[in-house]
This record gives structure tokens, sequence and C-alpha cells, in this order.
């Protein structure tokens, strides 16, 4: 598997990693509106800053975790 890290990806690369492992609009969204019941909204804008090279996803992911699904 290859590395995800920013160091490692482009910014096109680091936008398909997003919107396939989330299965966004690629057939796999069920359309559950899971992003906005967690508050996230657009998967593209919760994971913006890593798209743009400033924060790894696994940082966000993990902020995202400790403010909504751990209370």
């Amino acid at each position: 598997m290859k590395s995800i890290l920013i160091k490692d990806t482009t910014r096109e690369e680091r936008e398909r990693i997003v919107l396939e492992s989330l299965s966004c609009g690629g057939g796999g969204c069920e359309n559950c509106s899971a992003c906005g019941v967690y508050g996230a909204g657009d998967p593209l804008d919760m994971y913006r800053p890593y798209i743009d090279g400033e924060m790894e996803i696994a940082d966000i992911t993990r902020r995202f975790n400790a403010k909504y699904l751990n209370g």
C-alpha cells in the first residue's frame, strides 16, 4: 500500500484518497447524511486541511472522533 502522508502525495491524490475512502460520489455513498448528522458537513470540507497539505488525515479523523464520537 502506498503511503497517504502529505509528503508522499500530490493534492490531486489526496482529494482522490478522501473521496475513495468515504465512497463519496462513487456509488458507495448511501446518502445516509451521516456527515451532516455528526456535524462534519461536506467530507471535502472536513478533510480540506489534508487535501491542501496542512494536516495529516489521521489527525483530522482523530480530532473528529474526539469531538463527535467520544463525547
